[in-house]
């Protein structure tokens, strides 16, 4: 009997242990929060934010999109981008793991663990966000193959090496510190993997505080551009695999976007107004400085040195 108990009690101690470390993870990551991180997070999980995502954006993928025919409604470019990244990538197999950075509802990750079976982990700061994504992905039934949690991507909370792609679109733009970003991307990718994403960018001419309006859409207070994701992937021990600027399509995107967001204005409710007007105004101030070339988008992708 007393070898039972005494089993029962090392087990009860582990499972206490194990507990508190991952509380202890949780709320490191919590306080060590840097403002832009916490910035977003509120910004992210307010109802209107939250809804003018889910109704006006996309709602499944809620990223630029990639425009062919220009017919396109922004649910199909959004989708279409995602295949034009895919295109820039080594065949995914079904052994590959996949972190996707500032995953949003989930788009990319139900998309890409559908097509190759293999095992996607989002990482995303808001709560709201979060739980559709859960919603969605679970209505997909495809929750052995994608995980979700909360955390910000200038503190991964994963193991060296664990990823052979590691996929983010139009998140990093949100981190003052992409230094760190840098470093931990190469930290859990496995030698040879591949770093891809998308981000608005700005321009290598861009004045200084001309895009200071189109940003106070988003509560930030600058961009990253090419040469400055180059120099951070290079001190990161990341090597180019691919550079392709598309500033058209960060135009023609916002244009469609804020041609929903008109219409659905007329019906509206009179308390989501005030946030509507600001994000028109916000969205048409960002195509003015993309027409003007001050601002562009596109793909980049990375590969980590294999010592």
């Amino acid at each position: 009997m007393s070898h039972y108990l005494s089993t029962g009690f090392r087990f009860t101690q582990h499972l206490l242990i194990y507990s508190f470390n991952h509380l202890f993870i949780f709320y490191q990551q919590i306080f060590s929060m840097t403002k832009s991180v916490e910035i977003t997070k509120a910004y992210y999980d307010s109802k209107e934010v939250d809804e003018f995502y889910h109704k006006i954006w996309g709602g499944e993928d809620i990223h630029i999109g990639t425009y062919i025919s220009g017919d396109e409604s922004i649910e199909e470019a959004s989708r279409q981008t995602i295949l034009k990244m895919l295109k820039q990538l080594p065949t995914i197999k079904k052994g590959h793991r996949i972190l996707d950075l500032g995953a949003g509802y989930g788009g990319a990750a139900r998309f890409l663990a559908q097509e190759y079976n293999c095992r996607v982990d989002c990482l995303n700061l808001s709560e709201i966000q979060n739980k559709r994504n859960i919603e969605k992905t679970k209505a997909a039934e495809l929750e052995k193959y994608i995980s979700i949690t909360a955390g910000n991507f200038e503190q991964i909370p994963f193991d060296r090496e664990t990823y052979d792609i590691v996929w983010s679109q139009d998140a990093l733009l949100h981190s003052n510190d992409k230094v760190k970003i840098f470093r931990e991307v190469a930290r859990v990718l496995k030698p040879e993997g591949r770093f891809i994403f998308t981000d608005p960018m700005q321009s290598k001419d861009c004045p200084a505080d001309v895009l200071k309006e189109a940003l106070e859409r988003l509560h930030l207070e600058d961009l990253g551009s090419v040469n400055e994701y180059k120099s951070l992937a290079n001190r990161a021990d990341l090597e180019q695999v691919l550079i392709k600027r598309m500033p058209e399509q960060l135009t023609k995107h916002y244009a469609m976007v804020l041609k929903k967001l008109k219409q659905h204005e007329k019906t509206a409710k009179k308390s989501n107004r005030a946030f509507l007007k600001k994000t028109m105004t916000g969205i048409e101030k960002s195509i003015e400085m993309g027409e003007k070339g001050y601002l562009t988008w596109g793909i980049l992708q990375f590969q980590k040195r294999n010592e």
